[in-house]
């Protein structure tokens, strides 16, 4: 049944039937997950639950991209080991949840600052390397259910035939059911098929409940129990300030990466204000705080959720999960959950990335190849930030070679110089090696006219230029220049003339910060 919903500002057709399954799907996509991240963060396992039902379901309802799921994460669990290492594991949960109140705030005030549109700034490259590295490392992650979880060695003989063979079934499910209906998930058609062989052919494999009891009650809001003072302050915040950033950078890249699956348009700002609401309660509520979550969101989608519905009921259900159903969840086979997060992997990975070897620019697969390892072997978010470094650098050094300047003398010996190409730290040095003050003549024109000025290197480069003219009495004038150009041209002297007729508007870069 279609029927038209606008609920929190966003209004389409939603299918109930498909978000209702699609939420039911995720459900018991996000236990394990939770699970892992929290024990992860040497946490016990129903913090890492809390955390995903509480992040899920006010994302869900006042996020910027419907569909999106958010949870616990390891992106998150990584920064927080950290804190409970430096706390020690009895001091852990207070410190664990005043950090990630610490974390909401500051979400929320880059939300108000709408600091969200400078993920503009992440050129495609990076998102795929990001893309590609979260793949693999989603992929990895399931490898450990391929061994032994008291030696850590790989499982051998029957154990390792019926777990290969429960997880090809179940990618053979994820992989040919849509291609027969979709009037089911394929996610929870094999969740279903697998539970019913294992159950009633009694097999003799590791379930939800071997990793860990998700038996708990419902998350009341309490005041975490930490000293109240500058030291717990200092020694949270430098952790806060991490959990916030790598946040909103795993959850904006999965935004972008949802909006371009469904060709539709998320709200960047929105999503990190609902992110920092989210992660304030989950400190609140006993939870380790979390983000997007790009594995469990693909699920939805794929799932065909297009709706908040889908990510309000998977919250909803995970808590019944908790309080009611933790007997039957724990019987749920480990191998149903690992294939499908390989199809998962298998699907986030941008195959197209590979194809585009030998016809890109060497340095954009560079820095795919760059982000894509240390995105698997060190951090999201130093992967993310080092990838936009790079391209910012290769971008500056590219355009600080196209600064050029045409160069005429006219019927009056005024000579001209017309400058095209932009302005900018990286172009100053070779704009001023353009002129030759002591053998031009008594008076010049430089015309900004196919130029911009473009920061405050190009601002002091013209005035060291017009200084050198006015040292050998030589006149100047600059035209097509911005009004806050030459008001900032405050070295000059007299010789040096401003032309202001049909000067352009822009703003210097600096006027924005």
């Amino acid at each position: 049944m279609n029927i038209n919903l606008n609920l929190f500002d966003f209004k389409q057709e939603v299918n109930y039937r498909t978000e209702i399954l699609a939420g039911l799907t995720v459900a018991l996509a996000l236990v394990p997950e939770a699970v892992a991240f929290a024990i992860i963060a040497n946490l016990d396992p129903l913090i890492g639950l809390y955390a995903a039902f509480v992040m899920g379901l006010i994302t869900a309802v006042f996020g910027g991209r419907p569909g999106m799921i958010s949870g616990a994460t390891g992106a998150v669990a990584v920064v927080i080991v950290g804190l409970v290492v430096s706390v020690g594991p009895e001091n852990a949960p207070g410190y664990v949840f005043a950090c990630v109140i610490v974390a909401g705030i500051i979400q929320i005030l880059a939300g108000v600052l709408r600091l969200g549109k400078l993920m503009r700034l992440v050129p495609h490259s990076v998102v795929f390397g990001f893309v590609n590295g979260l793949a693999i490392v989603i992929f990895l992650a399931q490898l450990e259910q391929f061994k032994d979880a008291q030696t850590g060695e790989w499982l051998m003989g029957n154990e390792m035939y019926l777990m290969l063979g429960l997880v090809a079934l179940v990618m053979l499910i994820m992989w040919g059911l849509p291609k027969l209906t979709k009037a089911i998930p394929s996610g929870l058609a094999s969740i279903i098929v697998v539970f019913a062989l294992v159950y009633f052919m009694d097999l003799d494999t590791r379930t939800v409940g071997d990793i860990a009891s998700i038996e708990g009650g419902f998350p009341w809001p309490s005041i975490p129990q930490v000293p109240f003072t500058w030291e717990t302050l200092k020694i949270i915040l430098p952790y806060s300030l991490i959990v916030a950033g790598v946040g909103l950078i795993e959850s904006l890249l999965t935004l972008n990466i949802i909006d371009e699956i469904t060709e539709t348009r998320g709200r960047g700002n929105k999503e990190a204000v609902a992110q920092g609401a989210a992660n304030m309660l989950s400190g609140f509520t006993g939870g380790m705080g979390g983000c997007a979550m790009i594995g469990q969101s693909l699920i939805n989608i794929s799932s065909g959720s297009r709706a908040r519905l889908s990510g309000i009921v998977a919250a909803v259900m995970l808590l019944i999960f908790i309080m009611f159903g933790s007997s039957y969840i724990e019987m749920v086979p480990m191998a149903a959950l690992t294939g499908i997060m390989i199809m998962v992997a298998i699907g986030t990975f941008e195959w197209t990335s590979l194809r585009t070897f030998g016809k890109m620019p060497k340095w954009d697969l560079f820095v795919i190849v760059l982000v894509t390892v240390l995105t698997v072997f060190l951090d999201l978010a130093l992967a993310v930030l080092a990838g936009v470094i790079i391209a910012a650098l290769r971008f500056a050094y590219e355009n600080a070679k196209r600064i050029r300047a045409r160069k005429h003398i006219d019927e009056n010996g005024v000579k001209h110089y017309e400058i095209y190409g932009p302005l900018f730290f990286g172009s100053v040095q070779t704009f001023s090696e353009k002129f030759d003050p002591l053998n031009d003549p008594d008076e010049i024109i430089i015309d900004f006219m196919e130029s911009r000025v473009a920061d405050m290197s190009a601002i002091e480069a013209l005035n060291r230029m017009t200084e050198r003219y006015a040292k050998v009495g030589k006149k100047v004038t600059l035209r097509h220049l911005s009004p806050d150009c030459r008001k900032r041209l405050n070295k000059a002297d007299e010789l040096i003339e401003v032309n202001v007729d049909e000067d352009p508007t822009y703003k210097v870069m600096a006027d924005f910060e």
